[in-house]
């Protein structure tokens, strides 16, 4: 297990603490030298804001020491969608993003996730977009703004801006993907079904020939 997939792994772990920080009531606790009283919400954009610096981190490391792997390859975009969706997810409990607008969002990880499915299905790798990289960059400046604004409240309408242009870029970068790789994904599924139906139509005449050879064979030894 190499640097970039441990920190990927620990983003995973920050998951659950950030939804125990966020949904947590009045002060959290921390001791250290002495006992430390920190409000939730700093708390929580503390973590978040860590696991957010982990995924520049894990991955820059990983292409700077060639350790790029098929673990850390899969694990990197769940880990991702993991932290965004459960950050999103608290801040509706508590009020704070309206769920009509999380279900967008989340339901466009979805989508594309969908896509690239059937993408390696085929035989096509999807790679990430620059409007998907930026709509990564938003997602984490609104969740850090919104959970923030519980603190701070003039950050709230700043928070509110980011997370529309969160949906927004979520949407046009979603069309994006499916604009350039649909077709191809398509075009290349009726291509190979083509093929099967090719080889299944070349085997049914190799079949018929064989046979039309057997009963030949058989006339010719009863004409003998």
């Amino acid at each position: 297990m190499n640097l970039p997939n441990l920190l990927t792994l620990l983003r995973i772990f920050f998951v659950p603490l950030l939804v125990a920080a966020l949904l947590a009531d009045g002060t959290i606790i921390v001791r250290m030298e002495g006992v430390v009283g920190i409000s939730r919400e700093i708390f929580a954009l503390a973590i978040f804001l860590a696991a957010a610096a982990t995924d520049l981190l894990d991955g820059y490391l990983a292409r700077r020491w060639g350790q790029v792997t098929t673990v850390g390859t899969l694990l990197d975009p769940i880990a991702d969608k993991l932290l965004i969706s459960a950050a999103l997810v608290s801040l509706v409990d508590i009020h704070r993003v309206p769920a009509w607008m999380v279900i967008l969002i989340i339901g466009r990880e979805f989508a594309v996730s969908g896509l690239r499915s059937i993408a390696a299905a085929s035989g096509y790798t999807i790679r990430a977009s620059e409007l998907g990289k930026t709509k990564m960059a938003a997602q984490v400046v609104a969740i850090a703004l919104t959970i923030a604004g519980i603190r701070w409240a003039s950050l709230n309408q700043a928070g509110w801006i980011a997370m529309w242009t969160v949906m927004l870029f979520g949407i046009v970068s979603a069309a994006d993907y499916f604009r350039k790789f649909w077709r191809r994904v398509d075009d290349q599924v009726k291509l190979r079904r083509r093929r099967e139906l090719l080889r299944m139509e070349r085997r049914k005449k190799r079949e018929a020939a064989v046979r039309g050879m057997a009963v030949a064979s058989s006339n010719f030894g009863d004409e003998v």
